[in-house]
């Protein structure tokens, strides 16, 4: 009740139009080495993913399920990584670290929207393998193109409906000061602590959509997982099941990174030493994440290593063409 009354007390104060991102403001000596840093994993990430898109639309063999959704996956984290990458290079370049009240509101917005699609994303890719490895023989029959483009279309849907709502009670709060977001983005979290509103039914809100965009695809990831790793145990021969669980170990490990990290930022308790590993651990699944993805699903899998390695001797035969007959 205190501390409503104090919130109450300084809605006369001067409305807040500007969030400062305090970010990796803390490490001065390192801002220089974090820009470097920073500006690789940007550049590979657009370029792994944009290659996996791209390679996936160009090969014909290509076009199964498995590398549909992939497709898909790879242009989301390329809109997910430039969602906030961009930002935090610009303040490592000009050591200004403000956002605008609206400008900060639309980056949470399309944060939330890709993280919820990106969630949904991943329990269709984890019920395509469970297809394939559990019920073979009508694989094709029940994982038409049809449905994948259905799966595909509720999961980029799910996740934009929700943000939505998410980011319109949000912007609804009233914020008078202080303005400092101990964030190299606009989360939630630190957004509400700034309010100096009644915040109790916006946290309810976002609880309940941020649950419905997490727990049931994590419980269709997870139960899709039992169902695989049952069937793989019974397959006999040890080639079978290296060869079975090879199909899905590459999505497997995807999953644990994104569940781990989104369950130790949003779920766990806040104690001190996980308040203050919280930025850390939001690096993995905002920026770390997308970039490991190209590596993880192209180096493991072998028909799109080959197809991975034609296109890029085309390309290379291609320009050699062109240099021999200039047009």
């Amino acid at each position: 009740m205190k501390q409503f009354m104090a919130k109450r007390a300084k809605d006369n104060q001067t409305t807040v139009t500007e969030f400062i991102l305090l970010g990796f403001k803390t490490f001065p000596e390192l801002q220089t080495l974090l820009f470097v840093l920073f500006l690789a994993i940007y550049m590979v990430t657009m370029a792994g993913n944009i290659l996996i898109a791209a390679v996936v639309i160009a090969k014909h063999h290509l076009h199964k399920p498995m590398y549909f959704f992939l497709g898909n996956l790879s242009i989301l984290e390329t809109c997910y990584t430039s969602t906030i990458l961009p930002r935090i290079l610009a303040s490592f370049m000009s050591n200004y670290h403000g956002i605008t009240f609206s400008g900060c509101f639309l980056q949470f917005y399309f944060f939330a929207f890709l993280a919820g699609a990106e969630s949904y994303l991943l329990s269709a890719m984890s019920y395509d393998r469970y297809l394939a490895i559990c019920k073979p023989l009508h694989y094709v029959t029940l994982m038409n193109s049809r449905l994948c483009v259905q799966l595909s279309f509720a999961s980029w849907v799910t996740g934009a409906v929700a943000s939505a709502f998410t980011t319109f009670f949000a912007s609804q709060l009233t914020f008078c000061g202080p303005n400092e977001i101990d964030h190299f983005f606009c989360d939630y979290a630190p957004l509400l602590m700034l309010s100096c509103s009644e915040t109790q039914q916006t946290e309810i809100v976002m609880t309940v959509l941020g649950s419905a965009c997490t727990m049931p695809p994590l419980m269709l990831t997870l139960t899709s997982y039992v169902c695989i790793i049952s069937t793989i145990l019974k397959i006999p021969s040890n080639t079978g099941r290296r060869k079975a669980f090879s199909t899905c170990s590459s999505h497997l490990i995807v999953v644990t990174i994104f569940y781990g990290t989104l369950i130790i930022v949003y779920i766990l308790p806040k104690t001190n030493t996980l308040r203050d590993l919280n930025k850390v651990f939001s690096v993995f699944y905002t920026i770390l994440t997308p970039m490991f993805n190209p590596f993880i699903y192209s180096l493991r899998n072998r028909e799109f290593k080959e197809a991975l390695r034609t296109a890029i001797n085309q390309f290379v035969s291609l320009r050699r063409t062109l240099r021999i007959h200039p047009q």
